[in-house]
């Protein structure tokens, strides 16, 4: 063996792969001990689960993400069916006024602000087909909705005081048109409400909530309203 040497022990690389043990007066190197194969095989199942576990929760949260997009796809494709309507029920109003206009001479006031709440829930209809289920723009088209029915309901009974007009043909046919789309917007809006309740159910769940949090799924509004009419409207003009 070696005579021991101060200088040489100062140069050991202390991260190599061998150590310097000093006895005496010898120095001798000593191969480090092998792996434990238990020690490895623990290890390697850590590893296995943790790989195991992070691709399952990621197939989950892809899995809750696209029922997510499926769930607000069918109330948006609802809500379609809904501005359908509305927009023949925006064609038939100022049909019934041009109609309503021979008869009712004295009433312009009535029927100017029949056309203006029209127009306005016509604007509210459009900014809300957009954004289906955004509480804004349900809202914004929930009063122009209100303020429009209660117009129609006064341009309604106003005609009453009118029998000439409510024996016209044509205010007769547009009235039975106005009177059946009522129905099938009805049926539209139930339908879209049904959808939006499902969305919010499905979002606001453990563990959906997490995912509809991280991309941003916000809660739907439904959409109340009583008066939902809608038909292909024929144009009238009275002159």
């Amino acid at each position: 063996m070696s005579r021991f040497d101060p200088e040489a022990v100062g140069t050991i690389d202390l991260a190599a792969r061998y150590a310097v043990v000093h006895s005496g007066c010898t120095v001798r190197t000593i191969l480090p001990a092998s792996p434990d194969p238990a020690t490895m095989n623990a290890l390697f199942v850590v590893a296995l689960v943790t790989l195991v576990g992070a691709l399952a929760l990621i197939m989950i949260g892809i899995s809750i993400y696209n029922r997510l997009v499926t769930a607000r796809n069918r109330y948006e494709n609802a809500y379609s069916q809904i501005d359908v309507q509305l927009k023949r029920r925006y064609d038939l109003i100022p049909n019934l006024v041009e109609t309503a206009k021979g008869y009712m001479k004295h009433e312009q006031e009535t029927l100017e602000k029949v056309i203006a709440a029209r127009n306005q829930a016509a604007s509210a209809a459009k900014s809300a087909s957009k954004n289906p289920g955004d509480a804004s723009a349900m809202g914004g088209l929930m009063t122009a909705e209100g303020m429009l029915g209660g117009m129609l309901g006064r341009f309604l009974a106003v005609a009453e005081a009118y029998p000439d007009l409510k024996a016209d043909t044509q205010m007769q046919q547009l009235m039975e048109e106005l009177t059946s789309t009522e129905n099938r917007i009805s049926f539209a809006r139930q339908a879209f409400n049904d959808m939006v309740t499902s969305f919010n159910t499905l979002s606001e769940t453990f563990p959906n909530s997490l995912v509809a949090g991280m991309f941003n799924f916000r809660r739907a509004e439904l959409l109340e309203f009583e008066t939902e009419r809608t038909a292909a409207a024929p144009k009238v003009s009275f002159s």
